[in-house]
């Protein structure tokens, strides 16, 4: 094991899990160690619920992310979730539209082929995602969230090339989370600025993809059953120990997958919204009797 370490640290990357995970010094810019993002937030009416219930429940909310995709988000839709995440200081994040699942292709489907996530399949299929992206921006979003490692280095080598602003915010999905500081620094090195890892993950291993990266890593304290349906609230001060800056993601247990979402199924997912702003204040408890 001693060469293949060696070959492993002289690439700036931790050659083991850390026994006694250390305690992240990194910050978001603001000084922060961690943020709160709320998941699966599809559109403007349940982003409204979401600043009604933060107000309520008096929890902080830095982000929203949405997941049905922009194309499926009208421009006024899209306004007025821009408009909203404004006013009240929320950054608005949303996926790229096309991927594998809603494709006509049926791998992605069989067992062997989920590993394809929510891929792009085909020059065209990329070619589409960006459009996506730059509808989007022209319409005022400046965080977008991906699930392709294509689409991920066309935005990325774009921003370095003045072809995308220099402030948009790149999110990987946790459909691509990477497993290892080597597959994290991969996505940080193609363009990636916040990364989604898997919720599965010790806390050793999340300490050494932390090592590996500066990018904040978004994190689902509990996830959606079709990611394991894992609840971490008790770990959720050694997450934000270990993993700062960190975004605490709140999914649901026992509930239904809405992608893609629209106006037939809004008031499920609107409640499912709401839900995640109590297990949000939920967690604020966790942190708080930590501290006491």
């Amino acid at each position: 094991m001693i060469e293949a370490k060696k070959i492993i640290a002289m690439q700036g990357l931790p050659d083991g899990d850390p026994a006694v995970a250390p305690t992240s010094m990194k910050r978001f810019a603001d000084g922060k160690a961690w943020k709160i993002e709320i998941p699966s937030t599809e559109g403007p009416r349940a982003l409204a619920a979401v600043i009604e219930e933060a107000a309520a429940r008096r929890v902080p909310v830095a982000r929203i992310s949405q997941g049905s995709g922009i194309m499926l988000l009208t421009d006024g839709e899209i306004l007025e979730m821009v408009r909203l995440g404004a006013e009240n200081h929320i950054e608005v994040n949303l996926f790229v539209g096309p991927r594998a699942t809603f494709d006509v292709g049926a791998q992605v489907f069989s067992p062997a082929g989920r590993s394809l996530g929510l891929s792009l399949r085909g020059a065209d299929q990329l070619a589409f995602a960006m459009e996506d992206v730059l509808r989007a921006l022209r319409l005022g979003i400046r965080s977008i969230l991906v699930s392709d490692l294509g689409n991920l280095l066309v935005m990325g080598e774009a921003k370095k090339r003045g072809d995308l602003p220099s402030d948009l915010i790149i999110k990987t999905s946790v459909m691509m989370a990477p497993c290892n500081p080597a597959s994290a620094r991969l996505l940080e090195d193609l363009g990636a600025t916040t990364i989604n890892i898997p919720s599965d993950l010790t806390i050793p291993q999340i300490a050494g993809i932390r090592a590996a990266i500066d990018a904040p890593i978004d994190f689902y304290v509990e996830a959606p059953d079709n990611i394991g349906g894992f609840l971490r609230y008790y770990e959720i001060p050694e997450l934000i120990r270990v993993a700062a800056p960190i975004y605490l993601k709140f999914g649901l247990r026992n509930s239904p997958d809405i992608y893609p979402c629209g106006t037939h199924i809004e008031n499920t997912a609107i409640a499912l919204t709401r839900e995640r702003m109590r297990r949000a204040e939920m967690a604020l408890g966790f942190i708080a009797r930590d501290q006491a």
